[in-house]
């Protein structure tokens, strides 16, 4: 695979901490520029990050030394795509700039996710919404192209609904969702506050988990997302955990379920091995057995690239022969952030959209 040039805008975010850490040694891709908003503008990364840089890896050599760039095309390299990790206040306003210029965007940011014209992209689920990138740049007559990654909740629930969906239908789903301190960005949530607490709201949250998954499980028809259509209610909360969603799924399906055969239509989820996408992971849907697993601390690491793989556990019958309950585990700034930016990335390479 040629090499492809790229910039982070959002670089100095948790997300795009995440994203340098997996893009520098990326053998798919060439990080030519890093941008952030004005404050962090014109300083070396190393000065910016002095006191900031929150992973346990060291900043790359290369990259500590590189002047951070306002978020704008025309100062920034030309490159072929932009990796987006911005709030979505300020992605609104500059990714459409990048779009207009040239710049493939894979975004981790919600302001596009459920615009109709932009793919929402888990890509074991629905590559082929990729379509809709054809279909927004004609609309929008602009050379580049706005491509997202869900909620760093929605994507460990989504993968898991994609089987069960597939093979017994889903007539309602109610999820309730204990999520890392990490999903917060920095500076998070204040220490005070969320040590030896739950916190049990988190704005917008429930909502985004509700529309994304209806989009995500849709069907690609006539130019447009036929969004899946089952009732789904969620309840989202904050926990003192570093990093892993841990999540529960009361699922009603449309057809009679057999426990085992749920766990192995889950466990025989298929990867992406045919595309040789280096961070699609060979198992994205690992089965415990274990009445205690999954775990964040032990299981958000998981699979064969660690971090990209969702974690299932405690599948168990519902309250009658057309119900089950589960838990999971997704890791939210690998799988729910960057890695699914980096993954949607190189989908977009195989598929000729960069």
């Amino acid at each position: 695979m040629k090499k492809r040039s790229c910039v982070i805008l959002g670089c100095s975010g948790t997300v795009g901490q995440r994203l340098i850490e997996a893009l520098y040694p990326h053998p798919w891709f060439d990080i030519v520029d890093i941008a952030a908003s004005q404050r962090s503008a014109g300083q070396k990364y190393k000065d910016r990050m002095r006191d900031s840089w929150y992973l346990s890896s060291d900043i790359p050599d290369e990259i500590a030394e590189m002047v951070i760039k306002p978020m704008d095309p025309k100062v920034v390299e030309e490159a072929d795509l932009a990796f987006s990790a911005l709030p979505s206040g300020i992605a609104k306003e500059v990714e459409p700039e990048f779009a207009k210029a040239g710049y493939v965007l894979t975004s981790n940011a919600s302001a596009f996710r459920m615009t109709e014209d932009v793919p929402l992209i888990i890509p074991e689920i629905n590559a082929d919404h990729l379509q809709l990138i054809d279909i927004q740049k004609e609309q929008r007559n602009w050379p580049g192209a706005i491509c997202t990654d869900p909620n760093c909740t929605t994507i460990g629930l989504a993968m898991v609904f994609k089987p069960i969906y597939d093979r017994f239908g889903i007539e309602e789903a109610i999820m309730n969702t204990w999520q890392a301190i990490s999903g917060a960005g920095l500076p998070g949530v204040p220490g005070l506050l969320i040590t030896d607490n739950v916190i049990p709201y988190i704005s917008g949250e429930e909502e985004k988990v509700i529309s994304e998954v209806h989009k995500i499980l849709g069907k690609f028809e006539d130019d447009h997302i036929v969004k899946a259509d089952f009732k789904m209610a969620a309840t989202c909360t904050r926990v003192p955990t570093i990093d892993g969603h841990f999540e529960t799924a009361y699922i009603k399906t449309k057809e009679p379920v057999d426990i085992e055969e749920v766990k192995k239509v889950i466990r025989e989820f298929p990867g992406l091995d045919s595309l040789g996408l280096p961070y699609a992971p060979k198992d994205p849907l690992i089965v415990r057995e274990e009445m205690n697993r999954p775990q964040p601390r032990l299981d958000r690491m998981a699979g064969s690239v660690p971090g990209m793989s969702v974690t299932v556990g405690r599948i168990r019958p519902g309250l009658d022969e057309k119900s089950i309950n589960l838990c999971l585990i997704s890791h939210n700034t690998i799988r729910g952030a960057a890695g699914a930016v980096i993954l949607n990335a190189e989908l977009m390479c195989v598929k000729n959209y960069v």
